[in-house]
């Protein structure tokens, strides 16, 4: 893309406005509970958007266009199943993860929740959760990191390094600054900002399409996509793609174990708005990633249509399928609205690092630094907090300095990781009396070890890892619970408290305590 003054204009007043949020958060951010949950008052829309938008990154606007551009409907099986995992989230866990948390003792981390769901004192599974968050987390936070230089890369033509530098400051600036109040809000603006850029990019392509029939038939034509391009269920060769259909599906069992967006789910005001964020977080689901499907195909028909020769070689010198949207937005827009619409990627990326540093952040402060330091007052822990966010934000930067990096391939790693090791001791938690903490701790550990494993000796299968480390850690939980003992008093008096519980009223806050 040629360097234009209007782009340029775009980012920086975009990023301008992310951190005035910062600094404006930074006042709001009195205590731990404020910089980790917002002091659990968050809206419908902050609540639904931002679980979405910190869920998206890059991937969004980058990786599932791309993929959909080169193989066709078939690849559009991973959004398919992060759909109807989103749909089930929300349906499924988070009215009760909302209610339970606070009845199980005001947790306000993940790890936290699980300590006082099973009513110990002993730090072994807050250490657990606290590691499997540090070394995925570092993972999922570098992809972003190295999709947002890339980004700068293609946008300024500027060194990967600076690009990389750039990206990183301005994400870390408002993280240190605002913490959750500051993410949740930045990533509202940025969800906002990618809903419409999804919407408009592949609607003006379409319509630089002058024939479109005339168009996909010369296509197929010419070899340039098979018979079976806008198939869901065939891939490119004609053979029934079973491994493909069932690996996207399980991508949706991810989000049962993801802590940046459970988080969400703990910090809303009321469960009561939940149905409303279920129903605004499902429509901007739905849109965006049939958006991003789109992109991919009408991408691909645009640069195919006659008259387009020109273009059609400038984006084969790129040589990268993942730039199909930055290559439209700036082929097709006003140079300002291009500048605009090109924010709304580093807004995927930045809404993504944003919720991983911070729920790394509170792993290392909350769920480590406290257990030693029982008597630390809040201004220390809120500046140790801030000091964890640089911290990790550096080795990320460091993991991601290599310009060869897979986003995609370090986000699939790390979402394996999470939500194999998280989503079937969160969901037992939540339904299951009989579960106890022996079986929590083998669940997470099986769950991480399991994808680990998977990608070390099994990933030529072509099996999602997520999948069978999902299974096994599932079978984990209930076989050790089964064979440990269960205080069924505690538990049935906590499922109790939360079934009733109503945070709102203070009246209710206080006999729940009590």
């Amino acid at each position: 893309m040629e360097l234009n003054v209007f782009t340029i204009i775009a980012f920086v007043v975009y990023a301008l406005i992310i951190l005035g949020i910062g600094i404006y958060s930074f006042k709001k951010s009195k205590s731990v509970s404020d910089y980790f949950l917002g002091g659990r008052q968050l809206g419908s829309w902050t609540t639904a958007i931002s679980a979405q938008a910190s869920d998206m990154s890059g991937w969004l606007l980058m990786g599932l266009p791309g993929a959909v551009m080169v193989g066709g409907l078939t690849e559009s099986w991973i959004a398919i199943g992060l759909f109807i995992g989103t749909y089930l989230n929300w349906l499924i866990v988070a009215s009760r993860l909302r209610k339970m948390s606070y009845a199980a003792g005001d947790a306000i981390t993940i790890p936290e929740y699980f300590q006082k769901r099973f009513f110990t004192e002993s730090p072994v599974i807050r250490f657990a959760c606290a590691a499997v968050i540090f070394f995925f987390f570092l993972i999922y936070t570098a992809s972003a990191f190295s999709g947002g230089a890339k980004l700068f890369n293609f946008v300024f033509g500027t060194d990967y390094t600076l690009s990389l530098t750039v990206g990183a400051l301005i994400i870390i600036s408002y993280t240190f600054l605002g913490g959750f109040i500051a993410v949740c809000w930045t990533d509202l603006v940025q969800g906002l900002l990618m809903f419409a850029a999804l919407v408009v990019v592949p609607i003006v392509a379409i319509v630089n399409v002058p024939d479109l029939g005339a168009t996909f038939a010369q296509v197929q034509a010419d070899g340039v996509i098979s018979e079976y391009y806008l198939s869901f269920i065939h891939s490119p060769d004609g053979s029934l793609a079973v491994t493909t259909i069932v690996s996207g599906l399980a991508w949706g069992l991810g989000y049962f174990g993801m802590p940046h967006i459970l988080v969400r789910f703990m910090a809303i005001k009321s469960s009561d708005l939940i149905k409303k964020s279920r129903i605004i977080a499902t429509i901007w689901v739905f849109v965006t990633l049939g958006a991003a499907v789109l992109v991919g195909i009408f991408g691909m028909l645009f640069l195919h249509a006659e008259g387009n020769e020109a273009l059609l070689a400038q984006f084969n010198a790129i040589g990268d399928s993942e730039k199909i949207f930055m290559f439209l937005s700036s082929s097709l827009l006003p140079a300002l609205i291009a500048g605009v619409v090109l924010s709304a990627i580093l807004a995927a990326i930045m809404s993504t690092a944003d919720s991983q540093l911070l729920v790394t952040s509170s792993a290392v402060t909350n769920d480590m630094f406290k257990l030693f330091n029982k008597k630390a007052s809040e201004k220390t822990l809120m500046w140790i907090s801030r000091g964890a966010v640089i911290v990790v934000a550096i080795i990320a930067y460091i993991i991601a300095l290599d310009p060869n990096s897979s986003v995609m391939g370090l986000v699939s790693y790390a979402w394996a990781g999470l939500g194999a090791a998280f989503g079937p001791a969160m969901l037992l938690s939540l339904f299951w009396k009989r579960m106890t903490i022996q079986g929590a701790v083998a669940g997470i550990i099986s769950g991480g070890a399991g994808v680990i494993v998977w990608e070390l000796f099994f990933n030529g299968t072509g099996i999602y890892s997520l999948l069978p480390a999902f299974v096994l850690a599932m079978v984990c939980v209930v076989v050790v619970s089964l064979l440990t003992k269960v205080d069924a008093a505690k538990a049935d008096d906590l499922f109790a408290r939360a079934k009733k519980a109503s945070v709102d009223m203070p009246e209710e806050k206080k006999a729940i305590s009590e």
